[in-house]
């Protein structure tokens, strides 16, 4: 047993220290994405945007994000 305060488990079984880098990862991977949107051109730009829209809204409503089609 350790006595490190970031080897509790926090969620699902994981410890903190392992979340906060799950994170850090995730938060590196979402920016490298902005990134590589905001170097597009502007009509490009905005449809890959709106496609990371919808697929964060997918994400926060735990839907795969095909029941938002439009004109469904």
């Amino acid at each position: 047993m350790s006595d490190g305060e970031h080897d509790e488990p926090v969620s699902d079984g994981m410890p903190e220290a392992a979340l906060e880098a799950a994170d850090a990862t995730v938060d590196e991977a979402f920016l490298s994405r902005v990134a590589l949107i905001e170097d597009q051109p502007l009509g490009d730009r905005a449809a890959a945007f709106g496609q990371l829209v919808e697929e964060l809204r997918a994400h926060l409503e735990g839907t795969d994000g095909e029941s938002r089609r439009p004109g469904t």
